[in-house]
């Protein structure tokens, strides 16, 4: 879809400005009844989640290098009609979406989890989200009063007494972000900010083709020591858009799948049923990796179903919203090699 309306290259100030002028105007001209966006939160280099439902509130609204959040992730729980009276209507909903979350939302609304007719996508131009981890990794200890991304992706953080660190865009950027292919979102309506002029690149998969090229017992040993980490506690799955279920299969009771303990071969089975439901699904945002506490490397599993469906299907996640889904559809020319070759 063609954006309504582009903006030249700006700073990230004026392109906040932008963007609260966008979302005034789509209230004030009653085209939606909620805007997902993101404002300053209480610590400093953060942004947080905000849901803002008038036009006086839009100056709450900021654009930076810090807004991590895929806020795709809360779709289906507004749009869900569970608990609600039989005459309630969705509402129309406008989200702030970088290229990742873009093609989150495209996913949602391909799985009828969010109707195209009540969602307007706010695209903003994006170069890269800061990884606080690595932040405080390299300050050691120090806390920042606070700090500014440059369009560069280098940062500069204010200590507390006056000192300031530089950091290169290299050394702050989540990886996700070092390995994306879109900076903005392929289906946008209004787009907010410079709209690029760079071609996009080619994903790089050298780590999968490295864990690829290990022998399966290897492999098999690379994965469990990852997961033996995992504590059970959800995050990656709360944190995920596509994990939308309403009730997740690790928790059904009625069937059983499998207990909810931390036993390592109910932890594995959890991982490989989530992962496996990623193919076709998942846009790399990372938002698994930066929700959860034991740092596991999830990317590294839910990356190599990314590269099989390229290689397979031909296909890449929230890009169309023409193109059918890859496991709902069948093509004479599939590689068949999963049957002949397991």
């Amino acid at each position: 879809m063609r954006a309504e309306s582009s903006f030249t290259k700006r700073s990230k100030m004026e392109m906040s400005d932008d963007l609260k002028a966008a979302a005034k105007k789509l209230f004030d001209e009653g085209k939606i009844d909620l805007l997902v966006g993101y404002e300053k939160g209480t610590l400093p280099l953060r942004t947080t989640p905000c849901f803002i439902t008038g036009a006086e509130e839009t100056d709450r609204l900021v654009w930076d290098g810090f807004c991590s959040n895929n806020l795709a992730v809360y779709l289906p729980r507004l749009f869900s009609n569970e608990g609600r009276p039989k005459d309630w209507q969705p509402p129309r909903v406008a989200v702030v979406a970088k290229g990742c979350d873009g093609r989150s939302l495209v996913g949602l609304v391909k799985e009828k989890q969010a109707p195209r007719e009540n969602l307007i996508i706010l695209g903003v131009f994006c170069r890269g989200v800061v990884d606080l981890k690595k932040v405080r990794a390299v300050l050691g200890g120090k806390a920042p009063a606070g700090g500014e991304l440059a369009d560069d992706g280098s940062l500069t953080i204010h200590l507390d007494g006056g000192e300031d660190v530089q950091l290169g865009r290299d050394e702050v950027l989540f990886d996700s972000c070092k390995d994306c292919s879109y900076q903005e979102p392929p289906v946008c309506d209004i787009r907010v900010g410079p709209e690029s002029s760079e071609k996009q690149g080619q994903p790089d998969f050298r780590e999968v083709t490295d864990f690829e090229a290990k022998s399966p017992q290897e492999r098999w040993d690379a994965f469990v020591a990852e997961i033996s980490k995992c504590i059970r506690c959800y995050a990656c799955r709360q944190a995920c858009p596509n994990c939308y279920c309403a009730a997740c299969f690790a928790e059904q009771t009625q069937p059983k799948w499998i207990g909810v303990g931390t036993d390592l071969t109910e932890v594995m089975i959890y991982h490989l049923g989530r992962i496996f439901h990623q193919a076709g699904r998942c846009v790399d945002c990372g938002a698994c990796v930066r929700a959860c506490p034991m740092d596991i490397d999830l990317r590294l599993f839910t990356r190599k179903m990314v590269k099989d469906v390229r290689e397979l299907f031909g296909y890449e996640a929230g890009i169309s919203l023409e193109e059918p889904l890859p496991l709902c559809t069948f093509k004479m020319e599939d590689d068949q090699c999963f049957i002949t070759e397991p």
